[in-house]
């Protein structure tokens, strides 16, 4: 049977028209969105493997959610081989566009936005892959989400590139995830720019190998507007790239500019947590390469404490590159093992600081070390991503 093209305009049933054309599509298919806005007013769903869904362009064809009454998202996919492409959500009550247990699922000129501007009450992720392995998100905009404009967690096989985030508290947030590539995306005015996140309590931990390079993360100043208890509340508004607790992390060429906190985070899990099993701290973090522009002007001092304790500790100079210092205790006393510690390798000389834990809980010691040659090694880049196609 040939692969048949469906396609739907927007009418006063845009929801119903939508929806029954993702049940009754079969794999091959393409549901194709004419230019327009389409009403919708329920979360809309995908369970049907190797269909598309198509557009005219994400300025063309949105579904809008404004008056949605029902549905944890926008649209759900819960199937492989589908790819989704050419349109936007608009102000989805929830999630915008949410994959759950999908193989090989592409998001290419996607945009999801809440038109209102940065707000507590917009929905929490833009681009929301979760569980899910070999994930494309490719030329994509994501705007105002509470939590992050993309955000991919629990997943394997991810690549994110040539994407634009904007007025989101996370732009990019990767989180306990093995093997993404984060390259060519414009982070801008967000809380945060990019986020490697690894986090307890959740089915898959240990966040690994993961490259973010060549990416523009610039002027992310937005006042952190994430709901009460969230984790990323607690990330400071001027924060460039931040990594913590994940493993095998590479952070290079990138343009990092303009943010008012800091340029480059690699911190501990700070939080108390019940899961014996997880392993809060970074390792073998490579920062090589990037440029540094005028970071550090003006820290968040008044709403996050972890920027007001870095301005007290550096005395107002707030660095390019931040280290918390935290490592188990038996690692304060021997050292770190050689394959878990951090290399910077960096042209320009810019500015460091790492905390002496130990130092940092005595009275009269200087728990400050600003030499970033202590940090000298050879770089050993990561493998790049592949996708591997599902058959």
């Amino acid at each position: 049977m040939s692969a048949a093209l469906i396609i739907v305009e927007p009418s006063e049933n845009s929801y119903k028209d939508i929806q029954e054309a993702l049940i009754f599509a079969e794999p091959g298919d393409v549901v194709r969105l004419t230019g327009g806005t389409f009403v919708i007013e329920d979360g809309l769903s995908l369970d049907i493997p190797g269909v598309k869904i198509e557009g005219e362009g994400m300025d063309a064809s949105i579904l809008e959610f404004s008056n949605q009454k029902s549905g944890a998202q926008g649209l759900l996919v819960t199937s492989d081989n589908v790819t989704l492409q050419d349109f936007a959500v608009v102000n989805a009550k929830g999630d915008a566009i949410k994959s759950k247990g999908a193989n090989n699922i592409s998001f290419i000129r996607v945009k999801t936005e809440w038109t209102g501007g940065p707000n507590t009450t917009n929905g929490a992720y833009g681009l929301y892959p979760v569980e899910s392995e070999n994930i494309l998100i490719d030329d994509c905009v994501a705007i105002g989400a509470s939590d992050a404009g993309i955000y991919v967690g629990q997943s394997i096989n991810i690549i994110v590139k040539n994407s634009f985030v904007k007025h989101n508290v996370a732009g990019i947030e990767i989180e306990n995830s093995f093997y993404a590539d984060v390259y060519g995306n414009l982070a801008e005015e967000n809380t945060g720019g990019i986020l490697v996140f690894d986090l307890p309590d959740l089915p898959q931990q240990g966040g690994h190998h993961v490259r973010v390079f060549n990416n523009k993360v610039i002027n992310n100043n937005t006042p952190n507007f994430a709901p009460e208890g969230n984790i990323v509340g607690e990330v400071p508004s001027g924060s460039g790239i931040m990594v913590m607790a994940n493993s095998h992390v590479e952070v290079f060429e990138n343009r990092i500019e303009n943010n008012g906190t800091t340029g480059i985070a690699v911190v501990s899990y700070a939080d108390d947590y019940e899961d014996k099993s997880y392993y809060p701290h970074p390792r073998s973090i490579q920062i090589h390469n990037n440029e540094y522009i005028n970071n550090g002007k003006n820290p968040d001092v008044e709403s996050n404490e972890l920027a007001k304790l870095l301005f007290e500790l550096s005395n107002g100079e707030m660095p390019d590159i931040f280290w918390d210092g935290v490592v188990p205790i038996s690692q304060m006393v021997f050292g770190q093992n050689q394959e878990d510690k951090m290399i910077i390798d960096e042209d320009g000389s810019p500015t460091i600081i790492t905390l002496d834990p130990i130092k940092y809980i005595l009275p009269l010691l200087d728990p400050v070390k600003r030499d970033i040659n202590e940090f000298s090694g050879n770089i050993k880049p990561l493998k790049a991503v592949e996708l591997n196609e599902v058959l």
